[in-house]
Parts: structure tokens; C-alpha cells; sequence
């Protein structure tokens, strides 16, 4: 075993763990636990609980990720944004399917949530992006997400430009700059357990509304 690998052996894991999860006492619906927990992750002081990771396919079928904000869960499924003209944008589009996986080592807890993709309608993406700080607006008007870039003094001159005219027009909003809906067809809750009897729930939406059964961990 090399010193690296040693290292990453050592780091203790499943450190602080919140009290039983008891997997007979889930609710019917998925959103619901799944607001339970989130409540929980920002009282138990879990940094940036509403951070995620966004996964899509590109056109060859390769996967890509990216980790990005939770903005909303509600009857319709979990909700985020970004540029439709970004690599998530253009891969969604193509592929209008995505998973998103939400990770709090400190209360040992993981979800995943797997869906179609629809953008949502441009009003809403309008309040969104207006909603977001001058500097994330910005930021969207920049645009050219991973795009080649010669230096940091051509991203500073277009982020001035950028800011600029945000100031100088506080409605403003990005024309690409989309806020999409993920629908869920299946979640699955993972709650870690330090002898290594993990809880795992999963949910798949079928005709009669949501089933979710016992997993293997």
C-alpha cells in the first residue's frame, strides 16, 4: 500500500451520526423524507447542505458531473439552473435525463435521485436569475462555461464588461440562463452506520403513485 492510499485508509469516516434511522417509519412520498433530512443536515451545521452533484451524458454517451445548488423541492421534483448553452445545458437538451447525488458526511447520509429533465418556464428562469448576487449575474452573462480561456486578464475584462452592465440595467437577464425541473423515477436514501449495516430505501415512482422497499446497502 502506497503513502497516499495509507492516508486515505486513515481518514476516519461515519463520525457523527444522527440518532436510529428507522426504515418502517418512511414516508409514503419521497419528498418528504427527503426534506426531513435536508432540515436536519442544516441544523446539524452540515456546510452548503443544498450543494449537489448533477450527472448527464454527453453525446457519445460518456457521463459528465458537476456539482451545483439545490434551488427548490416541491410536488413537481427537485429544481436547479444554469446556462442552456453550458455543457449540462447542451447534454440536457440532447439527453433530457439526469441523476443527482447529495452527500453529508456529517451525519453519514447520502441521496440519489434519478429523472427526466424539462426547462422550466422563461419566467421562472427570469426570477431566478434576478434573484441570484450582481457577481452570479455576471458571472451568467460571461458565459462560455469551459471554454477555452487565454488568461485571467481576458475573464477579468469580460467579467468587468459583465458587471458593468448589470449595473447599469438591474433587470437584466441572461437569455440562456434556464432553471429546470428534475422529475424523480427513482430515490434512494442511504444512511451510514458505523458497523457497516447501512440503511438503504429505495423509491421508484410506478402508475399507483410511489413504492419504496428494504435495499441491500
Amino acid at each position: 500500500m502506497g503513502e497516499l492510499a495509507g492516508a486515505l485508509r486513515a481518514i476516519p469516516v461515519f463520525t457523527r451520526l444522527p440518532a436510529a434511522f428507522d426504515p418502517a417509519t418512511v414516508p409514503a412520498d419521497p419528498r418528504s423524507l427527503f426534506v426531513e433530512w435536508l432540515t436536519e443536515a442544516i441544523a446539524e451545521g452540515v456546510p452548503e447542505p443544498h450543494a449537489m452533484v448533477l450527472s448527464t451524458v454527453d453525446t457519445h454517451g460518456q457521463p459528465d458531473a458537476r456539482t451545483l445548488i439545490l434551488k427548490d423541492v416541491d410536488e413537481h421534483g427537485w429544481w436547479f439552473a444554469g446556462s442552456s448553452s453550458s455543457p449540462k445545458g447542451t447534454q440536457l437538451a440532447a439527453t433530457p435525463a439526469a441523476a443527482l447525488t447529495l452527500y453529508w458526511p456529517g451525519v453519514g447520509r447520502q441521496i440519489r435521485v434519478r429523472g427526466t429533465v424539462e426547462p422550466g418556464d422563461p419566467a421562472q428562469s427570469a426570477r431566478d436569475f434576478l434573484a441570484r448576487a450582481p457577481g452570479g449575474r455576471a458571472e451568467a452573462l460571461v458565459g462560455r462555461q469551459s471554454q477555452p480561456l487565454a488568461g485571467a486578464a481576458e475573464l477579468r475584462t469580460a467579467f468587468e464588461s459583465a458587471k458593468a452592465r448589470v449595473a447599469n440595467d438591474p433587470e437584466l437577464v441572461a437569455p440562456d440562463w434556464t432553471r429546470y425541473l428534475l422529475r424523480p423515477t427513482e430515490i434512494q436514501f442511504f444512511q451510514g452506520d458505523r458497523e457497516r449495516q447501512h440503511v438503504r430505501i429505495g423509491y421508484r415512482c410506478t402508475e399507483d403513485g410511489w413504492a419504496h422497499t428494504l435495499l441491500w446497502p
